[in-house]
């Protein structure tokens, strides 16, 4: 379910602008952003590098869930 929500115009230039290098759609950059600052709430001892790499791992691994397929 999608909610609509209001952010300022900076905070959207700045992840239209991120998610353009990174290949994120603008809501899919929010949404990852959203994900490290939620981490790092819950897990302040963590730092942002382990937390970013740990949400990329994450991803790798959904896409890379293939069939194997013998032969």
């Amino acid at each position: 379910m999608s909610t609509v929500i209001r952010i300022s115009s900076d905070l959207a230039r700045e992840a239209r602008t991120r998610s353009s290098v990174e290949k994120r759609s603008l809501t899919g950059q929010i949404e990852f952003w959203a994900s490290i600052g939620r981490i790092a709430e819950e897990n302040p001892e963590l730092p942002y590098s382990f937390i970013k790499e740990l949400l990329i791992a994450r991803e790798e691994a959904k896409s890379a869930r293939e069939e194997y397929v013998f032969g």
